[in-house]
């Protein structure tokens, strides 16, 4: 073809009467045989606003490809998914597994002679990707934009009052402070098993949307040696737990310093949780069946007790990898990759979940019942709005990353 990729966006975003230009892409750059495609150019203007600005400046050179330290010589990744998004084939690049791949090293944009930063516009993908396999679509479109928070932030500030107000716990209670007294737990916990019931199935029905698409488009079927389904797995998540790529990459990064407090901080402070969510209600059922089951978690915990201690590790371990996260983001956006609304989102909420979750146990600890009880009360809202909208934000990263990293086992990809 005789014009640049950044030629053919920009006649691409040319409104012709609200129609879809139709174009053909070259066979090389996106993996296939020459076809005939209708590019998205609500994708196009959607992924330059949401953090794709450079979109439009790449030139199919395969710069990003040469230098990536995971793109195997069988494929050209990712200059086979900036064409796909360069030409707005959004179907093909949301199903497309190795997007999930990348962990915006900061490699390919560095090196790219045109500055058009693939590592952003492969995160721009990956966001596209969880709000198209959304179920249901509302709500991904909900997360998608600000002007819906209020609503969300609304839903669990409302049903947490009216628990309130059923109980009679509206006030605040007299006497030492315990949190018990505030919110009990047998309205507070059967509140967040519903809310996990709804995450855990909203996210099986896109994980399946996915897995199809990717299972289609023949993304199972590269030749190589296929370990089992479940070695496949087990690889899969003993990777991500390591964050073993991150130190594949060439550009130096200390992201995975702040990511891996972040993510052992955040699965002490939910073992903590299971814990004591197990240790206050095993005794109880135990005594149901005439069983004596000692009390482990006894409530409010002493410091000392060995839960706290893991509670209080963990907690201090996610908020110093919040610290760093947003001090990186702040001060080397180059190596960070750029912020988008669903960083900003993911990262207040982690940092509002740090913040009252610590203040709320300094100030029971101080005795200052009038600031401890509307601190909890806040932090009680921010793990709903968690738990509830985990598959419609960057929460659900871990999960569909796993996957496609278990594909990518599966399929014999090295």
């Amino acid at each position: 073809m005789g014009e640049t990729s950044e030629d053919t966006v920009a006649k691409q975003e040319e409104p012709k009467d609200q129609e879809t230009a139709e174009a053909a892409v070259d066979s090389t750059a996106a993996g296939d045989e020459p076809m005939l495609v209708e590019p998205d150019l609500d994708f196009i203007r959607a992924a330059t606003k949401h953090g794709g600005e450079s979109l439009k400046k790449c030139f199919q050179c395969g710069t990003c490809s040469a230098v990536c330290a995971i793109s195997p010589d069988n494929a050209t990744f990712p200059r086979k998914e900036m064409a796909l998004a360069v030409w707005g084939m959004k179907d093909r690049l949301v199903s497309d597994p190795d997007i999930w791949l990348c962990h915006q090293c900061g490699d390919c944009s560095a090196r790219c002679p045109r500055g058009s930063k693939p590592g952003d516009i492969m995160a721009v993908a990956r966001n596209f990707s969880f709000q198209h396999y959304a179920f249901p679509g509302l709500m991904g479109k909900m997360l998608a934009g600000a002007k819906f928070l209020p609503i969300l932030f609304g839903i669990p500030v409302v049903l947490i009052l009216a628990l309130l107000a059923v109980s009679g716990h509206l006030g605040i209670p007299k006497g030492p402070i315990v949190f018990e007294k505030f919110f009990p737990h047998f309205l507070l916990d059967p509140l967040f098993i519903l809310a996990s019931l709804w995450a855990l199935t909203a996210l099986g029905v896109g994980l399946t949307r996915f897995w199809k698409d990717v299972k289609n488009d023949g993304a199972l079927e590269e030749n190589g040696a296929k370990p089992g389904l479940i070695p496949s797995i087990i690889a899969a998540v003993r990777e991500i737990a390591l964050h073993q790529k991150f130190r594949e990459c060439d550009t130096p990064n200390p992201r995975s310093v702040s990511h891996l407090l972040v993510f052992y901080g955040f699965v002490g402070l939910f073992i903590t949780t299971t814990l004591v969510f197990f240790g206050l209600y095993l005794p109880k059922v135990a005594s149901l069946v005439g069983m004596h089951f000692p009390e482990l978690t006894p409530l409010p915990m002493k410091l000392y007790h060995p839960v706290k201690i893991l509670a209080n590790v963990s907690a201090i371990l996610f908020a110093s990898g919040l610290v760093l996260m947003i001090y990186q983001r702040s001060t080397d956006p180059e190596k960070a990759g750029a912020t988008n609304y669903y960083d900003c989102l993911f990262l207040g909420v982690m940092a509002g979940l740090a913040l009252t979750g610590i203040l709320s146990e300094l100030l029971r600890l101080a005795g200052a019942a009038v600031l401890a009880y509307p601190m909890y009360f806040i932090h009680l809202v921010l793990v709903f709005f968690l738990i509830a909208y985990f598959p419609y934000s960057k929460f659900a990263h871990v999960v569909y990353r796993t996957v496609a990293v278990a594909c990518s086992k599966y399929r014999g990809r090295t």
